[in-house]
């Protein structure tokens, strides 16, 4: 069975790109289709290496009925773009970090995550570390749209 791999990415790998990862994971589950799609986050800094998601996203995952709590945080790695067809980010600062690690030929794996929300009208994910609860409800707002629009782009990916 063809598998298709998706890593999601932001600075520490304990806010937003696990959130994403936890949402992107949950519609696959729901999908029918968790044996054909493989997601993970990394950050691009080695901030929290290990750790679990913040707390503040865990909670949100939690009330909106998402599980984060088994994620470790990880540094992505110039062999993520070997292993993953998306490798997306949550910014323009991030995905010029994974520009840096990228080998060459494999640019076109790396993309903004919110480019499968253009009808959001954003196009970077805010980092809602240093803000209050709201901050992480609005997050996952944004990932949920994008997430909804990655599915799509997969499902084709896939046939």
């Amino acid at each position: 069975m063809k598998k298709v791999h998706v890593l999601f990415c932001c600075m520490g790998n304990i806010c937003r790109s696990p959130t994403a990862h936890g949402v992107f994971e949950g519609l696959v589950a729901q999908a029918g289709l968790a044996d054909a799609v493989v997601v993970d986050s990394a950050g691009t800094h080695a901030y929290h290496v290990g750790e679990a998601p913040d707390q503040r996203a865990q909670q949100t995952a939690r009330t909106r009925g998402f599980d984060l709590s088994r994620q470790r945080a990880r540094q992505a790695v110039a062999k993520d773009f070997e292993r993953f067809d998306y490798v997306l980010a949550m910014d323009r600062d991030n995905l010029d970090l994974l520009g840096r690690l990228c080998p060459p030929g494999m640019e076109a794996k790396l993309r903004l995550f919110m480019d499968f929300a253009p009808d959001y009208g954003l196009q970077e994910v805010p980092d809602p570390y240093y803000g209050g609860p709201q901050g992480f409800d609005r997050v996952f707002d944004m990932v949920e749209a994008a997430a909804a629009g990655l599915l799509t782009d997969v499902r084709t990916r896939l046939g």
